[in-house]
């Protein structure tokens, strides 16, 4: 038994402290995955379990100040990541870029960044909560949840093992993109009188998939590019992005498409109802003349 338990140790040993980058390892919710798997749990319970039978009977907060707060403070830290990405990539191949394993200051500057989007990624687990507490239950679909449980899982693997290369492009667009979305979420925030400045919201989902096809283009690279950095990461990056594609084509689909194309059919009808009715009022003038000629 002594024997097992010596061995369980090394495993976890090997997977969590030798293979990781001694850089970031000892790094806030970095060191052991437990503590993510529990937050993500607990985010899994409440979303989709102890949070809807809690609001049941409750009126929805209305959570305006914080919805402020909190989107301001998403598009910041986007924008924050959005510059270091571009001061980064300045000095980066696009064709293949390896992970700058040294101590110097550019090379913790990029693990810095990644080891941030990581936590940016927990953070935004509040978006759902909020969605469950303001009972928004239509926009608590499969295809948010599962991006948001997906994506703090696979930030923590790159901040534990490879914080910098060719992986950070995905985190530097996917900022760019949230700039967008969450400066969305911070105007709507103010209320219904600023619906009316808000008609690009169908966009954000756009430009989302378009985020996914640059991601899937730069990550073939490592199909017949070496440079050092992980060939295998494909295997999770290029499914996830078509999986992501297809998920987010069928949300805009649905969300905007076939509400396009019932407007479109409610417009033909009333226009049909209408050369109809005016099809009626003329030849009701019609016989009315006629019978005043007759009369005469």
């Amino acid at each position: 038994m002594a024997a097992v338990n010596a061995t369980q140790v090394d495993y976890w040993n090997f997977l969590f402290t030798d293979l990781a980058d001694p850089r970031t390892n000892d790094w806030f919710l970095i060191k052991s995955p437990l503590p993510l798997l529990g937050i993500l749990a607990f985010y899994l319970f409440f979303v989709l379990s102890w949070g809807p039978k809690f609001m049941k009977d409750r009126k929805p907060f209305k959570l305006e100040r914080t919805l402020l707060v909190y989107n301001f403070f998403q598009v910041a830290l986007s924008v924050w990541m959005v510059y270091e990405g571009v001061v980064i990539w300045q000095y980066y191949s696009w064709r293949c870029q390896p992970v700058d394993w040294s101590r110097t200051p550019k090379a913790y500057r990029e693990a810095r960044v990644v080891y941030v989007y990581y936590l940016a990624k927990i953070t935004e687990l509040l978006d759902t909560i909020f969605f469950v507490l303001r009972k928004n239950d239509r926009q608590v679909t499969f295809l948010h949840v599962y991006h948001h449980t997906v994506m703090p899982m696979i930030s923590w693997g790159t901040s534990k093992y490879y914080p910098g290369g060719h992986g950070t492009f995905i985190g530097w667009i996917n900022s760019f993109v949230h700039i967008i979305m969450y400066s969305y979420y911070f105007l709507s925030a103010f209320g219904p009188q600023m619906q009316k400045y808000l008609w690009w919201k169908s966009y954000i989902t756009n430009l989302q998939m378009i985020q996914f096809c640059c991601a899937f283009i730069h990550q073939t690279q490592l199909l017949y590019t070496d440079c050092g950095y992980p060939r295998w990461s494909v295997c999770f990056t290029l499914p996830n992005a078509v999986f992501f594609y297809f998920l987010f084509n069928d949300f805009y689909q649905k969300s905007y498409k076939k509400k396009q194309a019932a407007a479109k059919a409610k417009a033909l009808t009333a226009d049909n109802n209408n050369d109809g009715c005016a099809k009626d009022l003329n030849r009701a003038v019609e016989l009315d003349n006629q019978m005043k000629q007759k009369a005469l």
